[in-house]
């Protein structure tokens, strides 16, 4: 009698790929990894980068960003998915859509409203944030930003614990 086999847990990263390794899609799916997740993703746009900085972006067609979030769900359902840098307000949209109209089970959607690398690249183009805020977050179960992305968010400097919570619950 052979072992039963072991079932991992399935996460789908809808991100951009990070040619240096250290962000993105990358460090997505080693995080999963680490974690014992079976890793899936969707990848938004192509970089050109590594520790000093981003030399090149290529955003992806939303299309094409659409039929790799199908393509993971008809098989492998994940039990959550994460977003990452999503890029442009084409790509926010159509990841929206897919969501809205998802039937069954929605699994949790962690939105990291990804906007400048830590080089300081822009990673979300600036007519895209009001897409993120309008289309996006409202689907979230969690949204991770950092500081600087919070600030963004709200529209405002967060300078005390009390700023923090207030903007959470904005």
């Amino acid at each position: 009698m052979s072992a039963p086999r072991r079932q991992f847990p399935v996460a789908l990263t809808i991100a951009g790929s990070d040619s240096g390794g250290g962000a993105g899609i990358q460090a997505d799916l080693k995080t999963f990894a680490a974690l014992r997740v079976h890793g899936t993703c969707a990848i938004t746009c192509l970089t050109a980068q590594n520790p000093k900085g981003v030399t090149a972006i290529q955003a992806a067609k939303p299309a094409i960003v659409r039929a790799q979030i199908e393509a993971v769900f008809a098989e492998l359902r994940p039990a959550a998915v994460k977003t990452g840098m999503l890029f442009d307000t084409a790509i926010i949209c159509e990841v929206a859509d897919f969501f809205r109209k998802l039937r069954g089970p929605k699994p949790p959607l962690i939105i990291d409203p990804v906007m400048v690398a830590t080089s300081g690249a822009r990673l979300l183009k600036p007519a895209a944030l009001r897409a993120l805020q309008k289309e996006l977050l409202p689907l979230a179960t969690l949204v991770t930003p950092n500081l600087d992305e919070a600030e963004i968010l709200v529209g405002t400097k967060l300078k005390s614990v009390g700023d923090l919570r207030a903007a959470a619950q904005a």
